[in-house]
């Protein structure tokens, strides 16, 4: 099949999640069909394209235009229908160059990477076309969690907005991919009515992450995630204000490691800890993880599968996780994760698994057979690969 594909994150170099996962589907796919790509980049990006050139027959890319939110286009989407998001980041140079592709080849299969650029897909509804990952566990949980009712009737309309606007979107689509089943019930509640979504995880590169030759330093922990994500900012803060202070109370040495960017992030709001190192944007950070006594997910918003569990776990680290951390995972508490919903719960798991080698030595070796099993990108491409080939085939029997 020759397959066009519309990427949000450029996919090469795989830094970050929604990259990785671009860069292991795009290949899944190339695999066994003709890739031709168009893809948006961001200012700070890496534009190497690595071996994207032999798993792409032809590659575009558009500049990204980032959501301001004081931005006259951006006030002007308190007026719209839309999300305000939505409305400040149209890009018209993306919208026409999917729209001279289109006229300009014939394609057996359209597939949009993200909800982010399946808005250019034109309506006619002459191509089979498949939309990958939408992710709205973030949205619902705003609604939850807001602290007034102000704030809570902004996230209600944010919601509204946003469900109209995947109606819309959705109708031009022969299916449609989530990560989780918890992101399966999010969207069928968003958009009633719509069966064709289909769960199609996140995974890891298990060669890439087999256990290097790092020793695990004790009473160390870390937590891989950009701050500028919200999800990751909330989680953060709620480790050193509520979980840290009652873990170092038990083992005064412990020190904590914050990777990714932090680029226009107020560090000086969060809680100030002795031995808590931000390191910015690692190029590498399987080093980190697998010389991390344990990685510590305290997410208490979004929604997805995490990367970042599933690489700790092919790195051999164990990890101490909320449930919303966890969840979309296939993981068993006890036996390849610790699980803790409370600060004290979750600082008096920390402090059991920092003390007890054994329980590391468990833990490590059934989340690493866990990912194997399950969670490997090779896997994941071709099942994703095989939905592609089956939305194909039924949309040539209509």
């Amino acid at each position: 099949m020759r397959v066009f594909l519309l990427s949000t994150w450029f996919p090469h170099p795989p830094s970050n999640g929604s990259r990785i996962r671009a860069y292991n589907l795009l290949k899944g796919v190339a695999a066994h069909h003709e890739v031709s790509l168009i893809s948006f980049v961001r200012d700070e990006e890496g534009q190497e394209p690595g071996d994207l050139h032999t798993l792409c027959t032809a590659i575009h890319t558009v500049p990204w235009i980032e959501f301001v939110p004081h931005r006259a286009r951006a006030f002007l989407g308190y007026l719209s229908p839309l999300p305000r998001s939505v409305v400040d980041t149209y890009s018209a140079p993306m919208a026409q160059s999917v729209s001279e592709h289109l006229a300009r080849r014939r394609f057996d299969l359209v597939v949009a990477l993200q909800s982010p650029v399946a808005r250019y897909i034109p309506v006619s509804g002459c191509w089979p076309s498949v939309l990958d990952e939408i992710e709205i566990g973030v949205f619902a949980d705003a609604i939850r969690i807001s602290a007034s009712p102000l704030r809570r009737a902004r996230a209600w309309l944010t919601w509204s907005k946003l469900c109209l606007y995947l109606k819309r979107l959705l109708a031009r689509f022969d299916g449609c991919t989530v990560v989780s089943e918890g992101e399966r019930v999010n969207l069928r509640r968003a958009v009633r009515g719509y069966e064709r979504v289909y769960v199609v995880p996140n995974g890891v590169d298990v060669e890439h992450h087999r256990m290097l030759s790092v020793a695990p330093v004790s009473n160390t922990l870390v937590y891989t995630g950009a701050l500028t994500y919200s999800a990751n900012y909330d989680a953060v803060d709620y480790f050193l204000r509520d979980v840290l202070p009652i873990i170092q109370g038990e083992i005064a040495d412990v020190r904590f490691t914050v990777t990714g960017s932090t680029a226009g992030v107020a560090l000086e709001r969060l809680p100030r800890r002795q031995e808590v190192t931000f390191t910015g944007y690692v190029e590498d950070i399987r080093p980190l993880v697998a010389g991390s006594w344990a990685l510590v997910v305290p997410l208490r918003i979004g929604g997805g599968t995490r990367l970042k569990i599933l690489e700790a776990m092919a790195l051999g680290t164990p990890v101490v996780s909320t449930s919303k951390g966890a969840e979309g995972l296939d993981v068993t508490p006890e036996e390849n994760i610790l699980i803790a919903d409370t600060p004290r719960d979750f600082a008096a798991q920390t402090v059991r698994l920092l003390r007890d080698p054994a329980l590391r030595r468990r833990l490590s070796e059934n989340g690493r057979r866990l990912v194997e099993d399950r969670y490997s990108w090779a896997e994941i491409g071709r099942r994703f690969n095989d939905l592609l080939e089956s939305v194909v085939g039924q949309r040539s029997q209509r």
